[in-house]
Formats: C-alpha cells, structure tokens, sequence
C-alpha cells in the first residue's frame, strides 16, 4: 500500500481537494492519500467545502492537519501546492511541486478552475503511478 501526502501550508484548500479526489479515485487497494500543512489553518475553507460538494465531495467533516515526520515515515511520495519556500519538505521523501493558486477568498468560478486542474493533475498522477481502480 503507497502512501502520498498532499501538502500546503494551511492545508485548508489545494492539499485537501487534491488528496480527497485521489482517494475517490485511486485502487483502494494499492494507494491512500492524506493531506497536511505545515502551519494548518482551523477548517478547510467554505469555498473548498462549496465547490467540492458540487461533485459530490464532501469536506465538511476534514480538519487541517500538521504536517510531522511520523505522518511521512512511510509515505512514497509529497505533492505540495505552490507554495514556494513556504512549502514542506521531508527529507528523503520524493517530492513533486504542482504551482497552483491558493482558493482562499477567490470567487467561486476560480476556485472551480482550481478544483478541475487539481483533479486532472491527480487524474494524471494515478495513471503515470498505476494506481487508479
């Protein structure tokens, strides 16, 4: 079973959309995704919660968590979002960097374009790993 985290600094937006869908549709059975941050905010933005129950994600029940070395002992691989220099890092992890803008207090139809490139970028990420169901 892979293990890929999906990281930003709040983890309240991107990181959270993008390790929601992976999880939706990645095999069960060979992946999980988990989202982290390295200085978590207290709830996942309202505009995230709105736009991901438009596919039929619900994150109201997500809370922003801390990204720590114990939740990427035995991770294979860390997303994070565009977050230049504030952005974590583990050391030894593989790490892909996807430089997207933050949705925080964006108007929904960005935020929507947001959601979409996040699913298409995972979309991607499942088929170049073989770990879609």
């Amino acid at each position: 079973m892979r293990k890929v985290i999906f990281a930003c600094v709040h983890n309240a937006g991107r990181s959270q959309m993008a390790a929601a869908f992976f999880n939706q549709l990645a095999d069960q059975t060979k992946a999980v995704a988990m989202s982290a941050g390295t200085d978590p905010g207290t709830r996942v933005h309202p505009e995230v919660q709105a736009i991901m129950q438009e596919v039929g994600i619900d994150l109201s029940n997500a809370k922003p968590q801390k990204l720590t070395q114990e939740l990427a002992n035995d991770a294979s691989l860390l997303i994070t979002m565009g977050c230049g220099d504030n952005c974590p890092y583990v050391p030894g992890l593989r790490r892909d960097d996807w430089p997207l803008k933050d949705p925080k207090g964006l108007p929904v139809e960005e935020v929507r374009v947001i959601r979409d490139e996040i699913k298409e970028r995972v979309e991607l990420l499942l088929k170049a790993e073989a770990l879609g169901s």
